[in-house]
């Protein structure tokens, strides 16, 4: 079906089909063909086909999509749960503890929330092709996600060509999605892979005394973000990384990547994700004895990755924006909930759970502040997400001018609590921006997050 444009062009004149004007506003037939044409052409008129203003009763249809597939299918589940806690903020009830399980009775500004689910295998074009199936065929007026980092890039790409839709990020946290040309109707309330970095580098260098380091990652965006970000600041505090090893996402047999690991180094930074986290760390304790520490990165050792790893991950630091052990009274409040709603999940949410969580809430108070108004493109909606300060569980969130977050990040360090292994917090920085603090300019002057990124 035809939507309303962006932005009129001049001198063309938006249309609506019939259709679209009944699915959209919920009109019926009161005889004459003519009376509906006039009442579609004053909706036309006065700007309608994108919801209703002032809170009227005709739904929100939001879409959720997240992986149930592939590598990273445990996170998914994780990301569905965090998303539907946020509407039970909202007058919701749990339909069932099953990912593409319901959740009904949420209203916003008297409006009641429709919510839609599809399902990736963190790979962009299956992401793609699901969120165009929320779009073009369920027709959802806000869609959150997606879960990894080239699914954001291409989600960012599609979102420029659905000004009607307005796009809230899951946990996907490539740098570009946001920082380079950036759609204006995608928010990212969650940080991005190289600010989930901030504060590790120095860390390792001052702390424990590590001073050359090889890095192991996953070859595809938000691995380099993460890579990228440890180097720098790394080797800006003096440390030196003397070898970068990329590997295929789903890799099952990691034994000549193992034997390119160099032998003078400090510590290996690892960068993985899921089942390869686990496929990589038993291999590679197998085959070398696992005397070289490791140093992991935000989605190396979540929860159910410390569980299948045992004792062997005690000391292994990391950093992130949300871990297990966090002891402010807005995450005590969260991980109750979240362990009340979903018993049969993780002893503690996860940064999944946490990321869509977030980006829901965000989507559901931008909402409220809105008086539920989703006329035009989503001019007032937009401008309440661009100036929303959300209060989340890790503290104070707010959006730079590329509505990406600025936001808290934690360095952790593997630890035994009453026989549960948790990420202990040993630091927090504050306010973190998407330049680590180094200005737009002279971040954008380094060389990209790729493969081949350089210290300075």
């Amino acid at each position: 079906m035809q939507k309303v444009s962006w932005e009129r062009e001049p001198g063309k004149e938006e249309t609506l089909t019939q259709s679209e004007t009944h699915r959209r506003h919920g009109w019926v037939r009161t005889g004459a063909i003519l009376a509906l044409a006039a009442v579609a052409a004053f909706a036309v008129a006065c700007g309608g086909g994108g919801g209703q203003e002032g809170g009227g009763e005709e739904p929100v249809k939001i879409g959720l999509l997240a992986t149930l597939d592939g590598p990273f299918a445990a996170f998914g589940e994780e990301a569905y749960r965090g998303a539907k806690l946020a509407l039970l903020e909202h007058g919701g009830k749990l339909e069932g503890t099953a990912p593409r399980d319901g959740v009904s009775g949420a209203e916003v500004a008297g409006r009641p929330i429709e919510l839609s689910y599809e399902s990736s295998d963190g790979t962009p074009d299956v992401a793609l092709e699901a969120m165009r199936r929320l779009v073009e065929q369920e027709g959802v007026d806000i869609a959150v996600g997606p879960l990894s980092g080239d699914e954001g890039l291409a989600i960012k790409d599609y979102a420029k060509t659905q000004p009607d839709v307005t796009f809230l990020n899951g946990t996907s946290a490539a740098v570009q999605t946001t920082l380079e040309d950036p759609a204006p109707n995608f928010f990212r309330f969650t940080t991005d892979g190289a600010q989930w970095m901030a504060g590790l580098g120095p860390y390792v260098y001052e702390e424990l005394g590590y001073r050359r380091v090889a890095t192991l990652a996953e070859d595809y965006s938000y691995p380099y973000s993460q890579v990228g970000a440890f180097q720098l600041q790394f080797c800006d505090a003096g440390g030196e990384v003397t070898e970068k090893i990329w590997v295929p996402l789903g890799t099952k047999d990691y034994a000549s990547f193992i034997q390119q690991i160099p032998e003078d180094i400090d510590a290996l930074y690892v960068a993985l994700g899921g089942s390869d986290t686990v496929n990589f760390v038993k291999q590679y304790d197998e085959f070398t004895g696992g005397e070289v520490p490791i140093i992991a990165g935000s989605s190396t050792i979540d929860q159910s990755t410390l569980q299948q790893l045992g004792d062997r991950m005690v000391g292994v630091p990391s950093a992130a924006p949300v871990g297990g052990a966090l002891d402010t009274e807005g995450w005590k409040e969260f991980a109750d909930a979240y362990t009340e709603n979903f018993p049969d999940a993780l002893p503690a949410p996860s940064l999944f759970a946490w990321g869509y969580y977030v980006n829901m809430k965000a989507a559901l108070q931008g909402l409220a502040e809105a008086e539920g108004d989703l006329s035009g493109s989503h001019e007032t909606y937009n401008e309440a997400l661009s100036n929303l300060t959300l209060e989340s569980p890790t503290g104070p969130i707010k959006l730079d001018e590329n509505r990406q977050a600025i936001a808290p990040n934690y360095v952790f360090e593997v630890a035994k609590r009453d026989g549960t292994l948790v990420n202990e917090p040993v630091k927090k920085i504050d306010e973190v921006d998407q330049t680590l603090g180094l200005g737009v300019e002279e971040y954008r002057s380094l060389a990209p997050y790729e493969r081949d990124f350089t210290c300075r």
